[in-house]
């Protein structure tokens, strides 16, 4: 896939990330397609950076991937005793203390939940292969466009291990909890087909039409006033954990707020 914002200087580019910065949109890209775009801890905490660098006129969030797949998941090494470089093994993890464990976890975790800030929209845009963490990080976006080709996949639980990078929630939301329980437990590959059948995706397009397509979304959600979609976003998001009374409740207090805004009596 060709950049959309090729010829902008990047706000952010390391250790497998960058962010590119156009007016109200932002692009952040995995850019390590010769290894499929595994992830690792250095990635993730380009991703949590990625989040805090943006400046405040972003509306639409992109996230995208340079070559054939998404995100192939973790990187391998991970799972080898020597582990990368610089960074803690699974074995360390496992031999520290409850706390120091649950930190760790918790650092990693900060990469993927930055994406459904209630001032953005995020669209992930997919293709190839989005395994494990890829299709965390996929799930973690508000949005998700996929190309024909796409193969969601949840295999932790293969390895012996459980989605912990913010997936089961979103899984969970979109599919119900039977076919995320199939999804996860099987570890089988979701096609695009299904994945906009079963709510997984918004829309599956031909993988060379992937970036206009997801360009055109992007430029749909800026036609809404931003308060607006801010308001509903957030009455969207809060609606599961609330009653029908308490969302009706929800629903007068935020329309109370924009009528006063439009009309100028805002705070």
């Amino acid at each position: 896939m060709a950049s959309p914002a090729q010829d902008l200087g990047p706000v952010l580019d390391k250790d497998g990330v960058r962010l590119t910065v156009d007016d109200a949109i932002a692009t952040v890209t995995l850019t390590n397609p010769a290894k499929r775009n595994a992830q690792s801890p250095a990635l993730w905490r380009a991703l949590a950076e990625a989040g805090r660098q943006l400046p405040g006129s972003v509306r639409v969030v992109v996230l995208r991937a340079e070559g054939r797949s998404f995100s192939a998941g973790l990187d391998r090494q991970m799972f080898t005793p020597e582990g990368i470089e610089g960074e803690p093994t699974f074995i360390d993890l496992a031999r520290s203390g409850d706390g120091e464990l649950d930190a760790s976890i918790a650092e990693f975790q900060e990469g993927f939940t930055w994406w459904r800030r209630s001032d953005i929209v995020s669209i992930a845009a997919v293709q190839g292969h989005a395994i494990g963490a890829g299709f965390q990080l996929a799930l973690a976006c508000d949005l998700r466009v996929v190309a024909d080709d796409v193969q969601f996949a949840m295999r932790e639980t293969s390895l012996g291990l459980v989605p912990d990078l913010t997936g089961t929630y979103p899984l969970l939301s979109l599919v119900g909890y039977a076919r995320a329980l199939e999804i996860c437990a099987t570890g089988r590959a979701v096609p695009a087909e299904e994945s906009v059948t079963i709510g997984l995706a918004n829309l599956a397009v031909p993988g060379d039409q992937l970036d206009a397509a997801v360009q055109d979304l992007a430029s749909a959600l800026l036609g809404a006033p931003r308060d607006a979609v801010i308001e509903t976003k957030a009455l969207l998001r809060g609606a599961q954990g609330r009653s029908y009374d308490d969302q009706r409740a929800a629903e007068r207090a935020a329309q109370a707020r924009r009528l006063r805004d439009l009309a100028g009596l805002g705070e």
